[in-house]
């Protein structure tokens, strides 16, 4: 990183500017101070042309990558081989060049005596809060290589529930696309056609085709203004959605949504089951417990409610009661989190109840699918039905008007 400063030169009269290339603003003053430099000012040069960003913009960290680390890093810990060393070997086996560099900076971090956590803790676009937060129980626990594995298991089992979700929903949209593709062909192109040679007879058509002339004619005139109000609209409503209110006003609506808000509600409950279950087994309190859950959420209304919890829980309402309070947690969750109070077996107890509503939520996606499907298909069907009926029905009105 190149940084532009002000300083006092060696004799501590001049004033002298320049550039100078450091890791971070300490590192470069530090080298400034070395030389006989008093730094008055200090900031970082971005420039233009950023080939590294550029480079993680093109290599994404996948979390296949993730958990294959973590797997690694555990068998390497567990083997007797030190961290520094198992973070090196790991370097030059990982393809992705902005993981490979991410670890060679946190093993540098490491050699320089920090802790593996909190090097973690630097590259949240590779390491969430909560990776680094359960590595930290697992130095502390020194029980590390464990907590790797069962970090590895949390994260394999939300990525093959996202991944049998994405494969669900790809045939249902590839039909939508390509249908709207058939339907704006046959409407611009094809009938326009045939619009042309009914003309020619000047005969008088019938109500259905009259109906499907009119609106060619109205999307042929109007279509592209169509299009673009559609995405200022499209537009508005992303940018809406990124503030906190909108993100919050489209989370709830989602929540709603009949079928498919069920299946976000036991989706985003299933996860923090989990993830509670996760690092109450690696030994965090349950106070940062649910703080780390709050930040793993992606819906704002599960993140409210949960931070309900949290401030019930800290006047000393236990975990249970708070959750009955609120009708976004249901009563099976409820239920089990207060038998896991009394038992003293908490992580099980929630980890039995992501398992039951991950299996709620797929039966639900795979009814909601079974559904789309033959839904998709009859739409289709009436639409080019209707385009057909309007164009043989007109051919049979040219037809017998052209006899008489």
């Amino acid at each position: 990183m190149n940084f532009t400063y002000v300083a006092y030169g060696e004799e501590g009269k001049k004033l002298i500017s320049g550039k100078v290339s450091a890791t971070s603003e300490e590192s470069a003053t530090e080298l400034l101070a070395y030389g006989g430099y008093r730094v008055l000012s200090l900031k970082s040069v971005r420039p233009w042309f950023n080939k590294e960003k550029l480079q993680a913009l093109f290599s994404r960290i996948k979390a296949a990558e993730i958990i294959m680390f973590s797997r690694q890093l555990a068998l390497l810990l567990e083997s007797g081989t030190d961290i520094v060393t198992s973070l090196d070997l790991l370097q030059n086996q990982i393809t992705n060049q902005t993981l490979q560099k991410i670890i060679g900076e946190i093993a540098a971090d490491i050699r320089g005596g920090s802790s593996l956590s909190t090097a973690l803790s630097k590259y949240p676009q590779a390491f969430s809060p909560m990776y680094h937060r359960a590595i930290a129980a697992g130095e502390q626990g020194g029980n590390l290589d464990l907590v790797l594995r069962q970090m590895a298991d949390y994260m394999e089992k939300g990525t093959v529930t996202q991944k049998k979700i994405k494969g669900a929903l790809t045939y249902p949209i590839l039909v939508v696309f390509v249908a709207i593709g058939v339907v704006l062909i046959l409407v611009t192109k094809v009938f326009p056609t045939f619009v042309g040679l009914y003309s020619q007879f000047g005969a008088e058509l019938p109500w259905v085709t009259r109906v499907l002339i009119g609106f060619t004619e109205w999307l042929t005139q109007y279509g592209l203004y169509l299009l673009l109000v559609f995405l200022i609209a499209a537009g508005a409503i992303y940018l809406y959605g990124k503030t906190p209110a909108g993100k919050y006003r489209w989370d709830k609506i989602l929540l709603s949504l009949p079928l498919v808000g069920r299946i976000i509600q036991l989706g985003e409950l299933s996860r923090c089951c989990r993830t509670m279950a996760l690092l109450i087994k690696v030994g965090l309190p349950l106070p940062e417990v649910l703080a780390v859950a709050i930040h793993s959420m992606t819906n704002s209304v599960v993140n409210e409610n949960l931070t309900g919890v949290q401030q019930d829980l800290i006047k000393g309402e236990g975990l249970s009661r708070p959750m009955e309070k609120r009708n976004l947690f249901l009563p099976l969750m409820t239920q089990m989190v207060r038998v896991g109070e009394e038992t003293g077996n908490l992580e099980n107890t929630l980890g039995t109840v992501a398992e039951s509503f991950e299996a709620d939520a797929n039966d639900k996606t795979d009814s909601v699918v079974a559904l789309i499907q033959p839904a998709i298909t009859v739409i289709l069907g009436l639409v080019i039905g209707f385009i057909v009926l309007a164009m043989v029905s007109a051919m049979y009105s040219v037809y017998n008007q052209v006899n008489l």
